[in-house]
């Protein structure tokens, strides 16, 4: 066995010969986990500063100014389709990359209309995000804003089974417009979010539909109660408003069109309860209510007064006792400010909205504008919250006149603002 002990003096001789030096403490480090000998203490390295988000940084001399736009909504995209990208860069910050007209979605509802004839891409409003370099639209939400750094904190959109972690970034500015719009108001009853279906984006629209058809094919399964007929195909629109009335109208066409003829078992069985807590259309003219009122009643819609108090899964609960069953809820009663809008640090106008001056300008912050459904007047203006329409709270380039939910619109050349 000579040999075997030779073998194991050579091997012996080659590792001290290949032992890496203390010098090289990398190497070390690194061979001192399989070692039995202790590794090298090293100094902890000095802590360092959190990493900054990455995004658009301050424009350059000599680049366009850059116009951050938060919101794809009425104003937004009117704000967009007019600046004069020659002089300015324009980025867009939304959740959704297309426009609503709003008023249409009752259509989509009941197949009059589709979904596409209601959208617009924001490619096609403002080309420039598609094309130019310093232009650009991001499917984020706005998470904050610092108007003093003129910074505005961004997250990406998410969705789907299994969504991405979201990625936060900073976008600079040299003009800010909030165009945020408002969310539908709930009036914190329970159930309302759980239950009911909104009327405000496609996939609202979308969701009726599925959820009115489905209700349709159910009821005609052999073996359903009358009593579970008339649920499923009771449909209840609580609100009064313009949403609530052109969809109860496009409702009751469609039960009078189609259900009648390719529903036939179960036309007898659907109907439409429009509740209100007073008159509908309330700010519109007596003629004009009173007009509506008859043509709901006479395509069969019942009209109800009264205060909705609790939303179960499939009834509704007024503030008399009353127990209204349903197998469709749409909620319509009317829009607030967001909860992002409440958390900028701006000055609000009564209702809390972001209050601005006669020319929309945000007091006290440079370089900040807000337009549409977030913004209002603050009390030194004197002038009265302007309702939410697209006729009046389109534009920066609107000379609002001294008449109360009305405007006139000017020479978009002879204002000054951007």
């Amino acid at each position: 066995m000579a040999w075997f002990r030779s073998l194991i003096q050579v091997s012996a001789t080659a590792r001290s010969a290949t032992k890496p030096r203390i010098s090289d403490p990398f190497s070390y480090t690194l061979l001192s986990r399989f070692s039995s000998e202790p590794a090298p203490i090293h100094e902890t390295p000095a802590p360092q500063p959190p990493t900054q988000y990455s995004g658009l940084g301050p424009t350059k001399p000599g680049e366009k100014p850059r116009v951050v736009v938060l919101g794809t909504g009425w104003a937004g995209c009117r704000l967009m389709k007019g600046l004069d990208t020659d002089i300015y860069d324009v980025v867009c910050v939304s959740p959704r990359n297309h426009m609503v007209f709003t008023p249409l979605l009752a259509s989509t509802c009941v197949g009059t209309l589709e979904f596409r004839s209601v959208a617009e891409p924001i490619g096609r409003i403002q080309p420039a995000i598609s094309r130019e370099p310093g232009s650009y639209f991001f499917l984020s939400n706005c998470v904050g804003l610092d108007p003093d750094k003129h910074l505005v904190q961004c997250e990406t959109v998410t969705d789907g089974a299994e969504p991405l972690k979201p990625w936060k970034f900073e976008i600079s500015y040299d003009k800010l417009v909030i165009a945020l719009g408002a969310k539908p108001t709930t009036f914190g009853i329970q159930g309302v979010e759980e239950h009911a279906i909104f009327l405000r984006e496609v996939y609202h629209a979308q969701e009726i539909r599925r959820k009115l058809l489905l209700n349709l094919m159910l009821s005609d399964v052999p073996g359903v109660s009358e009593e579970e007929k008339s649920r499923l195909l009771h449909c209840v629109v609580v609100g009064g408003g313009p949403t609530g009335v052109e969809f109860s109208g496009e409702l009751s066409d469609f039960i009078q069109r189609d259900v009648r003829q390719r529903y036939s078992h179960v036309k007898n069985y659907i109907h439409v309860t429009l509740i209100e807590a007073n008159e509908i259309l309330s700010s519109f003219d007596d003629r004009l209510r009173h007009y509506a009122t008859k043509q709901l009643t006479k395509s069969g819609v019942r009209l109800v007064r009264g205060i909705v108090k609790d939303v179960k899964a499939q009834k509704i609960i007024l503030n008399d006792g009353t127990e209204v069953p349903y197998g469709l809820l749409v909620w319509s009663t009317g829009v607030g400010p967001s909860p992002l809008v409440n958390s900028l640090p701006l000055a609000k106008a009564p209702g809390g909205r972001v209050g601005v001056d006669e020319w929309l300008r945000v007091p006290s912050v440079q370089d900040v504008y807000s337009i549409g459904d977030c913004s209002g007047f603050v009390e030194s203006t004197g002038k009265p919250t302007l309702p939410a329409l697209a006729q009046v709270r389109n534009c920066l380039k609107n000379n609002l006149c001294s008449k109360e939910s009305s405007c006139r619109p000017v020479d978009p050349h002879a204002c000054e603002s951007p």
